[in-house]
């Protein structure tokens, strides 16, 4: 079967202009249904559409908000901003001993923004810059702008929308931008040097066979360091995993299905670490790989980037469960 999920069909953008584009209801039945997926196409055959037949944008993005709302309940259960700090701390302190002042962490296809959001209320990874202006501007916390700049970016408007808004809400040190989050340097988002880090979780897997190699070349800018990309670990247990807690935890049917899916869909170790060597410039490695890891406990598998000079130093910080790449 030709795993499909349905928040990837219900939006389309122009590849060029990323203006979305109107979706035919009956084309998104269609591919589910081609693809042997009864039940996703039964679940997209009820989401509301024009006279025309093509889906309410509207609507959609009411329902991807109240989805990717579940998926913050299950980011906090999961305990996905500890996961990721464990990281990017000796990462960061890396960084920093080797100069670097101001760094920019841009989270892709950042969804709600549970995670940036996270960091910056947390206070973990140091400093906190305000936004993207430079100006010394005190951080919730108090520390000033000359720290860590945390900025999230998806293509869904709606949940660009929302992030922000939650952000203003708890007033939070970060900002969420619509746009390619590669294309951050170039202007799309404020413009400025590209990442420093680029970060995503659960991302991964929506990237199949060439795009993953192109996701992972888009990371070949000079200015960035490192990346750090956390998704679904392979393990024999891992569809059954999600399918109990996917229904366990998902109230909505289109989030139940796309979680399960997700978890069919996931990159084995071999081939993100493949795929990882087409960032020019930086080594790819894997962090508690599968044959070190309890196949009932986990649920996230990160895999890293980074420059020469700071594997030293992070295998320094982070021990034997750090492994090189594949050949």
């Amino acid at each position: 079967m030709n795993l499909l999920e349905i928040s990837d069909l219900v939006i389309d953008h122009d590849p060029v202009t990323h203006e979305r584009r109107p979706v035919p209801r009956e084309a998104v039945v269609a591919r589910l249904a081609a693809a042997g997926d009864r039940r996703g196409a039964r679940i997209a055959a009820t989401l509301p559409c024009a006279p025309d037949g093509t889906l309410d944008p509207d609507a959609v993005d009411r329902r991807l908000v109240a989805v990717h709302t579940e998926l913050q309940r299950l980011s906090e259960e999961l305990r996905t901003g500890d996961r990721i700090t464990a990281l990017l701390r000796p990462l960061l302190d890396a960084l920093r001993a080797g100069g670097h002042g101001r760094i920019r962490i841009v989270d892709v296809g950042c969804g709600l923004g549970y995670l940036v959001r996270w960091l910056a209320a947390s206070g973990a990874l140091g400093a906190t810059a305000a936004g993207a202006t430079g100006a010394d501007v005190p951080g919730a916390d108090g520390t000033r702008a000359d720290g860590v700049e945390l900025i999230g970016m998806d293509f869904n408007a709606a949940l660009v929308a929302e992030a922000a808004r939650l952000a203003r809400a708890e007033d939070l040190p970060c900002r969420f931008e619509r746009g390619d989050a590669f294309a951050i340097g170039g202007g799309d988002a404020g413009g400025g040097a590209a990442a420093t880090v680029y970060v995503s979780t659960g991302v991964l897997h929506h990237f199949r066979g060439p795009d993953l190699d192109a996701f992972f070349a888009a990371h070949s800018a000079p200015g960035t360091a490192a990346f750090v990309h956390y998704d679904i670990a392979v393990t024999p247990l891992a569809p059954i995993g999600a399918q109990v807690f996917h229904r366990a935890r998902m109230r909505d049917p289109l989030g139940r299905h796309d979680g399960i899916v997700s978890a069919r869909r996931a990159h084995d170790d071999a081939t993100l670490l493949r795929a990882a060597r087409h960032a020019e410039g930086l080594v790819p490695l894997l962090y508690e790989p599968r044959r070190l890891s309890n196949p009932f406990c986990t649920t996230l598998r990160p895999v890293i980037g980074v420059r020469p000079e700071l594997r030293g130093p992070l295998r320094a910080a982070l021990g034997p469960r750090l492994t090189g790449t594949a050949g």
